[in-house]
């Protein structure tokens, strides 16, 4: 091909039209500062990442019948150029007239440290595994007894996903008769590729104590504010021998894009079940003195 056809196509494809959604993302972005590069280049690779989402939600949309280990699934993926994203790894459902389990498995994808990303995608998988496998067992019990109505749902979602931050609560809702729900959360540091734990946060255990006398307060607070706040504490009811008094060393907590902590309760565990999951806000001045810094919690 000559010289001349060849300068021709480079024009052609140099002027090929942008469409305007990709138009507006890429001033978006380039707005807020997260890319600063030239706008084809950034389409280019905007293109080419959106394409490797598209691939690994089809990837790892996987049955549940699928026995591939999970690392050997994932090595498969395309690499997403360093985002660091939560995705549905596996799926268990069940849908029969008085039984329906809903059951999504997340996994983290884009971390440097395999050992990191690896060790808590294997908890993810372990623990849904866990519970389809009881559920089935306690779904054939039900049936050899006269049948009932049985339903769990489970899932995930992303509190907070920042530059700094990744927060994902997974979560349990468990219908027999009335329901139960349950939060677990992991909390990311995505610079330095480490799991962030409560302890972590602080100088000493000084904080349960802190935290604790905090919460107790915002209870009393919301109960003031509307009577149907209502916590198992002493203070609100007196009547009740086991009331809340601290938090558990490794209490769920997630961090917030703005640098808050937050303090999470499953249902019933300090109030009625009206109540659902309570979270508390703890003021950053309450910890200033037993941070370790502010390098999460500002």
């Amino acid at each position: 091909m000559d010289e001349n056809k060849i300068d021709q196509l480079k024009k052609e494809y140099i002027n090929i039209p942008i469409p305007m959604e990709l138009e507006f993302t890429v001033k978006k972005s380039l707005k807020e500062g997260k890319k600063i590069m030239n706008k084809k280049i950034y389409l280019k690779r905007m293109c080419a990442t959106a394409a490797s989402i598209a691939i690994v939600s089809t990837v790892l949309t996987i049955g549940v019948n699928t026995n591939e280990a999970l690392a050997e699934t994932l090595s498969d993926v395309p690499v997403l150029g360093g985002i660091v994203k939560v995705l549905t790894f596996k799926e268990y459902k069940i849908n029969e007239e008085t039984y329906d389990a809903n059951i999504k498995t997340p996994a983290i994808d884009g971390l440097d440290n395999k050992d990191l990303q690896n060790s808590l995608n294997e908890k993810y998988l372990a623990e849904n595994k866990e519970l389809y496998e009881q559920f089935t067992t306690d779904m054939e019990s039900l049936k050899q007894n006269g049948g009932g109505h049985m339903g769990v749902d489970s899932g995930y979602v992303i509190k907070t996903d920042t530059d700094k931050i990744l927060s994902v609560g997974r979560y349990v809702v468990n219908i027999v008769g009335s329901s139960s729900t349950t939060f677990k959360y992991d909390t990311i540091d995505k610079e330095n590729e480490i799991l962030i734990t409560l302890p972590s946060l602080f100088k000493d255990d000084s904080y349960i104590e802190i935290i604790s006398e905090n919460i107790i307060k915002q209870m009393i607070e919301q109960n003031k504010a509307d009577e149907n706040n209502m916590y198992w504490i002493k203070e609100l009811q007196p009547e009740i021998k086991e009331t809340f008094e601290k938090i558990s060393k490794d209490q769920g907590f997630y961090i917030t894009a703005e640098g808050n902590l937050v303090i999470s309760f499953d249902k019933y565990v300090v109030g009625p079940g009206a109540m659902g999951v309570v979270e508390f806000v703890v003021p950053t001045e309450v910890l200033s003195d037993v941070l370790v810094s502010n390098e999460y919690i500002k």
